[in-house]
């Protein structure tokens, strides 16, 4: 009675593992987040496993169900549209709810958009955050960017068609010019492009041609270094008491965020504790 977490492919339909097609071939169900856009898939490799819709709008609804399924002796095996199911995809209650009831949650591993990229970016690997999708709001979005400004490590983001021209100018407002990032699209795709430079050139890249905001990226944030964030500290620890001075702790962690680019909240901790 297990349940499959299969990886299928964020692109390229070779990508798939032998593993994967004999599981989903070999499973009493599949739960799929999209069942026309999965029919592609399994139709190339003659998979004619019963597929049920599972997805977002659904999955509280459909859980139960479907623990009660795996604990009466069926295999079942969820795919999401495209690379690793969970990964900004449905599929978390289902896999918290099977594993209380005692149910093996076997995963069936492949293509993630967020390793692929890493992987060719150029950026530091040794450590990372994934904090999914962007807010889509402006200052919700600017936000974001200033929390991760500042951290150590590589910033992962997902962001869409949409936004992608508009996400990029917030990042050069927050991060300035000189930061290195990677957008990286259509990973494994005809039209895959991973570019690794400086924000203004990635801009300029963007506008030169629509064509190039098309397709859902993953963006990556090289961290920052050592001597930078030691930089950030002393800058802070100078402009705080300054600002206390004159505003309550509230509005000068507000203002010295601004002014040194380290997180306001961060800024606040500091300003209460002098």
């Amino acid at each position: 009675m297990p349940l499959y977490i299969v990886a299928t492919p964020i692109g390229n339909l070779d990508d798939i593992s032998f593993r994967a097609v004999e599981t989903l071939k070999t499973v009493d169900i599949i739960l799929a987040e999209d069942t026309r856009h999965s029919k592609k898939l399994l139709s190339n490799y003659d998979i004619g496993t019963p597929v049920r819709a599972f997805h977002e709008h659904n999955e509280v609804a459909k859980t139960t169900v479907v623990v009660a399924e795996l604990l009466s002796g069926k295999n079942i095996a969820l795919i999401s549209d495209a690379g690793t199911p969970l990964i900004s995809d449905p599929g978390y209650v289902l896999v918290s709810e099977a594993k209380k009831a005692g149910i093996i949650v076997s995963p069936i591993p492949g293509a993630s958009a967020i390793i692929s990229a890493m992987s060719s970016s150029g950026i530091a690997s040794h450590s990372f955050t994934f904090f999914g999708f962007l807010p889509s709001k402006t200052t919700a979005r600017i936000k974001a960017i200033q929390a991760v400004a500042h951290i150590g490590e590589t910033a992962i983001f997902y962001e869409s068609p949409k936004r992608i021209l508009a996400c990029a100018k917030d990042l050069l407002q927050v991060l300035g010019d000189e930061r290195i990032v990677c957008f990286a699209k259509e990973i494994s795709k005809s039209f895959e492009t991973i570019i690794t430079d400086t924000l203004p050139n990635i801009i300029e890249y963007l506008i030169v041609d629509d064509v190039h905001q098309k397709g859902e990226f993953v963006i990556l944030i090289s961290g920052i270094n050592k001597d930078d964030s030691v930089e950030g500290e002393a800058q802070l620890d100078k402009i705080l008491p300054i600002l206390l001075t004159e505003m309550g702790a509230s509005k000068a962690a507000k203002l010295a965020a601004k002014m040194t680019g380290i997180d306001k909240k961060y800024c606040y901790q500091r300003a209460i504790n002098l």
